[in-house]
């Protein structure tokens, strides 16, 4: 499995310009033969949007984008409108012409420069899905921070973890702390899970905050194969081979082992104590 790793800089809000970018991207990978490609959090839109959550919001896929994954698998993200009438921060996975998943961001995070909770709904469900590819999920950026989302998707089956991302740079006297935060995360998820874990980070300047790119690919053996430029546009493309989950599956048991019963024993019991 080719994936092309598309680091971009929407521009905020202006979901027309946005889109012309996706596509051209994609139209390019299509001639490259490639399988898949990723693009950032919320990439159709912008990421600082607040009031203009009402604005941007989708309740269809771009007819573009289903006509062209007839030729290739795109992940993009975009506000959703839901059924419910709220609103989402959703990842979509598109295939054969047609919306395969979506998945709805679980952990809305309220600190910091963040303020998600205030103009999204959270998702309610994590789950991995078939693809032409095999079974993967998608989670986004705050998710992955939360160990029980990869652990569900992996018992679920997903071979390949996508997340896709807006993380903002913070700068400490260790340098980019946010890139080693990043790196150790999905290395332990890849490692833990036997899977491989793709992280796709913008870049730009929204009202006044600097994203840093940097978007990576982890083996499950927990090798970083590919990584992509900081604070620029970038875009690379990264070989996915099921050899390496079969290998490092057979060399460890402690994946086929897993004791769910165990899990959920513990955490009923965890859950009536509180």
């Amino acid at each position: 499995m080719k994936v092309f790793l598309a680091q971009t800089k929407p521009i905020l809000g202006d979901t027309k310009k946005n889109l012309e970018r996706i596509i051209q991207i994609v139209e390019e990978e299509i001639l490259k033969k490639t399988d898949i490609v990723v693009f950032p959090e919320l990439s159709l839109t912008g990421y600082l949007l607040e009031e203009m959550v009402y604005d941007v919001a989708i309740n269809e896929v771009p007819k573009e984008l289903l006509e062209l994954s007839k030729k290739i698998s795109i992940i993009f993200g975009a506000v959703e409108l839901g059924e419910d009438l709220y609103h989402y921060n959703t990842a979509f996975y598109l295939e054969g012409g047609e919306l395969k998943h979506k998945h709805r961001k679980v952990y809305l995070p309220t600190y910091g420069l963040f303020d998600e909770g205030r103009y999204f709904k959270e998702g309610e469900s994590v789950r991995a899905f078939d693809t032409k590819f095999g079974k993967v999920g998608m989670l986004i950026c705050e998710d992955i921070f939360h160990q029980s989302n990869s652990y569900i998707l992996a018992q679920d089956g997903a071979q390949v973890i996508f997340t896709i991302t807006n993380s903002p740079t913070r700068m400490t006297s260790k340098g980019l702390e946010i890139e080693n935060l990043w790196e150790s995360i999905c290395k332990a998820t890849a490692v833990s899970n036997a899977c491989f874990v793709v992280m796709v980070n913008r870049v730009g300047v929204e009202d006044g905050v600097n994203f840093w790119g940097g978007s990576f690919a982890v083996s499950p053996s927990g090798d970083i194969i590919k990584k992509l430029e900081q604070f620029r546009n970038d875009g690379q493309e990264v070989l996915i081979e099921k050899k390496e989950i079969v290998k490092v599956r057979f060399a460890s048991g402690s994946c086929k082992n897993e004791k769910i019963d165990l899990v959920l024993n513990e955490l009923h019991r965890i859950k009536k104590s509180r």
